[in-house]
């Protein structure tokens, strides 16, 4: 209790000071109607400003469902597009709209699990044999291809992304639909090589490069990439083309596993020629 005293009557000026200051700003406060007001509009940008950071903390978690929904969506409206562009012309000219079984259809996954610097990397989705995910199905995100369903459980699956030495991928130019191979040399996951363009085609740096169609893992026209660079030495036969690729593995999330009705009996058909 000394002590107390003690430390009161060293700092009684200041205290008294420190009294006299607050008795001072209440009195203006209750008596000038400015003061108030700006006290008052500090207080309720602070207070806005609080809101506003709590807002921005609840969106950002928010996001995740945001994003799952999204793409969830995408494919929804790709699943349209697909029955829009299989109606035929007689039924759009007499008004009478059939839709026919989709042919493809597109499935959303979520990626849980990536390599993206081996040789031979891989990605995992959440879909599998419960969402009749099978091998050899094509994935695709929003911006392009991404790769080819490899391995399949029951609620899981591995697919091997054209960002793989052992993927390759039939493409084709989109200006004048030369067929060309997709293929990746182990180094840069945000380029690949097309392979097998002849010396007398003309090839120029940003040519976009889409899947061919030519086979039942990917409808004709998805986007790849485009050229980032060709070059042709002196008695070359091919040109050697590199091609930067549209799907940016290092940010990827969220793809569409590719469902076509008829993989399975073209599948067994070239089997059948082995």
């Amino acid at each position: 209790m000394q002590t107390l005293l003690k430390i009161l009557q060293r700092y009684s000026n200041f205290l008294v000071f420190i009294i006299l200051e607050v008795a001072a700003v209440l009195l203006m406060y209750y008596n000038d109607a400015y003061p108030r007001s700006s006290f008052l509009s500090t207080a309720n940008r602070l207070i806005a400003w609080q809101y506003d950071q709590v807002e921005s903390v609840c969106s950002y978690f928010a996001l995740k469902g945001i994003n799952e929904e999204l793409v969830a969506e995408n494919a929804k409206l790709r699943n349209e597009l697909v029955r829009y562009e299989s109606l035929t012309e007689d039924s759009i000219l007499s008004r009478e709209v059939i839709y026919p079984e989709n042919e493809v259809v597109y499935l959303p996954a979520k990626v849980v699990q990536m390599t993206t610097n081996e040789v031979h990397n891989y990605l995992t989705i959440n879909r599998g044999l419960a969402d009749d995910i099978r091998k050899g199905q094509g994935v695709r995100n929003e911006d392009g291809v991404v790769g080819i369903v490899r391995t399949v459980g029951q609620n899981y699956s591995v697919v091997l992304p054209i960002i793989n030495t052992h993927t390759n991928l039939s493409c084709r130019f989109l200006k004048n639909d030369y067929i060309a191979t997709l293929q990746w040399d182990g180094k840069d996951n945000r380029f690949a090589q097309l392979a097998d363009v002849a010396s007398h085609m003309v090839v120029n740096i940003g040519d976009t490069i889409i899947t061919s169609g030519l086979s039942p893992v990917f409808p004709e026209g998805i986007p790849v990439g485009i050229v980032e660079n060709c070059t042709l030495g002196t008695g070359d036969s091919y040109y050697t083309i590199r091609v930067r690729l549209y799907t940016n593995f290092k940010r990827l999330k969220y793809v569409e596993v590719i469902q076509n009705a008829h993989q399975t009996e073209l599948d067994e058909l070239e089997n059948g020629l082995d």
